[in-house]
């Protein structure tokens, strides 16, 4: 059995970022990081827009070059699941039968799409955007491909609706609440994203809940809607959210939250010497205005929290306080939000959406909890200091987009 000092379980941004971190922080302990694709870790956010278009190849994705790696002692065994992990004897077994003993387990392999569960679920032509192997699936039926229905309004599936859009695809989006991005933004963002996918030809369709995926000759052919609706498709993409990959740590008893693994200040679980990071970590959040445990999927949380445990394994123990901000790229549209808008209570609105250029902010009892930024990089920018200082500006003010928010920042 190979035994090494640190164990990095996943190959995306954080166990790439975490690896390399305790390098720079001078660690010289053994290093291996455990991914189950076949592939060097690599960006996830291009898999749905530049990647799947064809302008980005993969060698670009690659977060570092093979030479990386093996330049600094880091081991990447690609192509190994982790099946189990035994915390009393600080070893992982792998699904094809392998052992690795650790010292430190750093817990950072993600999650995998959340499946359709309805009638034909499993016919060919169903795709899920979260690996290369699922995209490269994806472009090798595109040519074959007219009509496409894309499950789910967030992110995910408006990057993928924009894109085949822009391929010349026949693209309906099924969303089944009341507006796209429901979860994560408020009302004006998401009316401004349904006009803008609509006045491109996408057909949106809300408050509809699929009842059954039909097919011929075991590939797609339509999807059958709740009211009874059929929408032609020889493709479906499913965007409905990621199931956070915890169970081998959670049949080893550490604490699982809100379907994470619980870590604290400093990413530590519930087990000595396991730490959880990126989008699989349940933790609490200072900019969280609801004060419960929160899960975070974005590459700047997985950097983040990468950063926390490198430190921690150096010496020098930082508690994880970064400013949420997250990004999604649509057509010409650039989203760029700062802050976590959950249990806001009131909204203003800088600028015109007609314009393509504006801000939604966000505060609960009169403070600033999160902007969302539509080609509105300074908005962004500026905002930043307004949401982590919690500050409390005056709303007319909020409102007219000619007053820089650098000028508003009075504290509270």
């Amino acid at each position: 059995m190979q035994t090494y000092d640190v164990i990095i379980v996943g190959a995306g941004h954080a166990g790439a970022q975490a690896a390399s971190l305790l390098r720079q922080r001078g660690f010289t302990g053994s290093v291996a990081i455990v991914g189950d694709e076949p592939d060097l870790p690599y960006e996830r956010p291009p898999l749905s827009k530049e990647y799947l278009s064809g302008d980005k190849p993969f060698e670009r994705l690659l977060l570092r070059p093979e030479e990386f790696w093996r330049g600094h002692a880091i081991e990447v065994l690609t192509g190994w699941r982790v099946a189990t992990v035994d915390a009393q004897a600080r070893q992982l077994q792998t699904a094809s039968g392998e052992y690795l003993g650790y010292g430190t387990l750093i817990w950072a392999a993600g999650g995998a799409p959340r499946r359709l569960a309805c009638p034909g679920h499993d016919l060919t032509g169903i795709h899920y955007v979260r690996t290369r192997a699922d995209v490269d699936t994806m472009r090798g039926e595109l040519d074959d491909t007219d009509t496409v229905v894309v499950i789910g309004g967030g992110y995910i599936g408006l990057e993928a609706a924009a894109v085949l859009t822009a391929q010349g695809k026949s693209v309906t989006v099924v969303e089944a609440q009341d507006r796209v991005l429901a979860r994560v933004a408020g009302e004006p963002l998401s009316r401004f994203y349904e006009a803008e996918h609509r006045a491109r030809g996408v057909d949106v369709r809300l408050n509809s809940g699929v009842e059954q995926i039909l097919g011929e000759n075991g590939r797609v052919s339509a999807v059958k809607l709740l009211d009874g609706t059929l929408l032609p498709a020889q493709m479906v993409v499913a965007g409905i959210g990621i199931l956070p990959s915890v169970a081998p740590l959670a049949e080893a008893g550490v604490r699982i939250e809100a379907g994470g693994i619980l870590v604290d200040e400093f990413c530590r679980s519930s087990a000595t010497d396991i730490f959880a990071i990126g989008d699989c970590a349940t933790h609490n959040n200072a900019f969280c205005a609801t004060g419960t445990p929160i899960r975070l999927e974005s590459v700047q949380n997985a950097n983040d929290q990468a950063r926390v445990v490198a430190d921690y394994l150096s010496g020098n123990p930082q508690p994880y306080n970064a400013l949420p901000w997250f990004w999604s790229d649509q057509y010409d549209l650039k989203l760029q939000t700062v802050g976590l808008s959950a249990g806001y209570d009131q909204m203003v609105l800088r600028g015109d959406p007609a314009a393509r250029s504006f801000s939604v902010v966000y505060l609960k009892e009169g403070r600033v909890l999160a902007l969302d930024s539509v080609n509105l990089v300074r908005d962004f920018v500026q905002g930043k200091a307004l949401v982590k200082a919690g500050m409390a500006p005056d709303l007319d003010a909020l409102a007219d987009a000619s007053i820089p928010l650098k000028s508003l920042a009075v504290p509270a």
